[in-house]
């Protein structure tokens, strides 16, 4: 399965340790190659990466890597990298073959919940988002968390930064038809900003939204230096044994 990473942005919280968000370090090894590793092992076969900010840099250490590892890796730069992130999964999908697993260059996650997110699927013209439903997960930061709000089923009825009522987060891993990227083109098209949240509240508008509770699998949003410092103490404990010769 095709894996799309999202690592286009800024990363300005994080601008002290590193001058690229994708390859600030995680115990000696940069976060774009942990997330690369990460999906390995849960099943991904090809990887389609979209880049912005400090993007010859990324691109270069992305070649180096795909020799190293033996799996293809397709560099997809975004002229304007200051969009909401919507756009770079627009430009990304266009590489995409079928269905694909997306998830954030910034986001660590132990390797069960992603080959649990690509055995469960998607919903036909749509996606299943990976949730945490423990509220008060202390790795959650509750000024930056995504919120969702679902239904008896599992399904996605709101999500958001900003909506007030809900019962999960959203974990920033997806299982992805191509109508995610259609999704994010209708809500541009009806005057939304283009984020990645618009594109997912028009599918959940349609029932095509899923979930997938990660129950008490572990997973970071490396966001902020206190994220950071977190990552490094924990993820050496919920990463895969492979990440071992790298450097954990």
């Amino acid at each position: 399965m095709d894996t799309l990473i999202i690592a286009a942005g800024y990363g300005s919280r994080l601008a002290d340790l590193s001058t690229s968000k994708p390859l600030t370090p995680i115990c000696d090894v940069p976060l774009i190659e942990i997330v690369i590793r990460q999906a390995l092992v849960a099943g991904a076969t090809r990887f389609i990466v979209v880049t912005g900010h400090q993007a010859a840099l990324v691109e270069a250490f992305l070649a180096e890597l795909s020799l190293r590892l033996q799996v293809e890796i397709i560099p997809v730069r975004l002229a304007d990298w200051s969009l909401p992130n919507g756009h770079s999964v627009i430009a990304g999908a266009t590489r995409c073959t079928g269905n694909f697993l997306l998830v954030m260059a910034d986001h660590i996650f132990e390797a069960d919940i992603l080959a649990r997110l690509i055995a469960h699927g998607a919903p036909e013209n749509g996606v299943t988002l990976a949730i945490d439903r423990r509220l008060d997960n202390p790795l959650v930061d509750p000024d930056d968390a995504t919120w969702v709000r679902t239904d008896a089923s599992g399904l996605i009825k709101a999500i958001g930064k900003t909506i007030t009522d809900y019962d999960a987060v959203d974990c920033g891993a997806f299982h992805a038809t191509p109508d995610l990227a259609a999704a994010i083109r209708a809500a541009i098209a009806a005057g939304k900003p283009g984020s990645l949240s618009d594109g997912m509240q028009v599918l959940a508008d349609y029932n095509r939204a899923d979930t997938m509770d990660i129950d008490d699998a572990w997973w970071i949003d490396v966001d902020d230096p206190r994220a950071h410092a977190l990552a490094e103490e924990m993820a050496p404990w919920h990463l895969s044994p492979t990440l071992a010769a790298s450097g954990f």
